[in-house]
C-alpha cells in the first residue's frame, strides 16, 4: 500500500496537471457517483491535497473528490491523446486543457462538502499528519505518553493512523530500526529519551522518503551501495524486506515476525535495548 510520502508525491503530479485549471471533463466508474459527474464540469480545481494516506481534489464548488488508494490504486498523469499500458479499471478521471489525470484500481472514492469532511469515518479519526509542516518530533513523543496511547505495542501503534498518519508498514520497520527501539516495546516502556529519539526517526524518516522517493537508508550509505554497483533495491531500506539477512549495522541475522498484523523486520541486536551502537556520522 502506498504510504504518506508516495500518495504526496502522486498529489504533486495530479495538481501539476490540472490545479488551477476548469474540469473539462470528470469520470466516475461508479453509478453512485455519476451525478457529480455533470456538477463538477466546468469547476476551477482549487487544489490538490493530502491526508495521510487518502487524497482530496477540491473543486471551487465546495465539493472535494477523496480517494484511498488502498492496495491496488494508482494514479497516472498524460496527455489528452493517450493512455496508459494497464490492464486495470479506471475509477475516476478529470481532463483539463491537453492534460488529464487517471486513478485506476482504487474502491475507496468519495464526494464530500466540507461538513461530509469532518464526518467521514477515516478523515475524521486521523493524528497528525506525518508530512505536515506543524508536525513535530516533539509532539509526537509527548502523544506517546497520552494514556491512550502508551498502552500499546509501537508495532502496533506505529500503523495506527490516529497516532499519526501517513505511515505504513515499510516505514514503520524502518522508523523501530533507526529509533533502535524493538517492535513489541510499548510505549509506556519507552524511556523519555526514546519517545523522543522514536518522534524525531517518525518525522525524519517520512520526510527522507518523500524527498528520495521512498528510500529510507541514509545517504552516505545509499552512495556506497551505488558506488559499488548496487541495484535499486539493495539501497533502499535499512531492515524492511530483509529478513535473513545480516544487519547493515552490526552484522545480526534480520528477524521478520507477524506485529500489527503485518510482517515487521527487525534487528535482534540493534533493537534489542541492549546494544548501543549508533549509526555511522550522517546516517541518522
Amino acid at each position: 500500500m502506498p504510504e504518506g510520502p508516495e500518495i504526496r508525491r502522486a498529489a504533486e503530479r495530479v495538481d501539476s496537471a490540472v490545479g488551477g485549471q476548469i474540469a473539462d471533463d470528470v469520470f466516475f466508474a461508479f453509478d453512485r457517483l455519476k451525478p457529480y459527474e455533470r456538477q463538477l464540469i466546468g469547476q476551477r480545481i482549487d487544489e490538490v491535497t493530502t491526508r495521510g494516506k487518502g487524497m482530496l481534489t477540491r473543486f471551487e464548488g465546495g465539493l472535494s473528490v477523496y480517494t484511498h488508494n488502498q492496495l491496488y490504486g494508482l494514479w497516472y498523469v498524460m496527455r489528452n491523446d493517450r493512455l496508459p499500458k494497464t490492464g486495470r479499471q479506471l475509477r475516476f478521471a478529470i481532463r483539463s486543457g491537453d492534460r488529464r489525470a487517471l486513478l485506476y484500481s482504487a474502491s475507496e472514492i468519495e464526494v464530500l462538502d466540507v461538513a461530509g469532511e469532518r464526518r467521514h469515518p477515516y478523515l475524521s479519526r486521523l493524528g497528525p499528519d506525518v508530512l505536515s509542516q506543524s508536525s513535530t518530533a516533539d509532539d509526537l513523543a509527548a502523544r506517546l505518553d497520552e494514556p491512550r496511547f502508551r498502552g500499546r505495542q509501537l508495532a502496533a501503534l506505529l500503523l495506527d493512523q490516529s497516532f499519526v498518519a501517513g505511515l505504513g508498514n515499510y516505514l514503520r520497520a524502518e522508523i523501530l530500526f533507526e529509533a533502535r527501539i524493538h517492535p513489541r516495546r510499548r510505549a509506556a516502556d519507552c524511556s523519555a529519551e526514546e519517545r523522543r529519539r522514536l518522534g524525531n526517526r517518525v518525522i525524519a524518516l517520512a520526510r527522507r522518503t518523500y524527498r528520495t522517493r521512498g528510500i529510507t537508508l541514509a545517504p552516505s550509505r545509499v552512495a556506497e551501495l551505488k558506488a559499488a554497483g548496487a541495484p535499486r533495491s539493495d539501497y533502499r531500506f535499512w531492515v524492511y524486506g530483509r529478513g535473513g539477512e545480516p544487519c547493515r549495522v552490526c552484522g545480526r541475522r534480520l528477524e521478520v515476525e507477524s506485529a500489527g498484523g503485518r510482517k515487521c523486520f527487525w534487528c535482534p541486536s540493534c533493537q534489542s535495548g541492549r546494544y548501543s551502537g549508533p549509526l555511522r556520522k550522517g546516517e541518522g
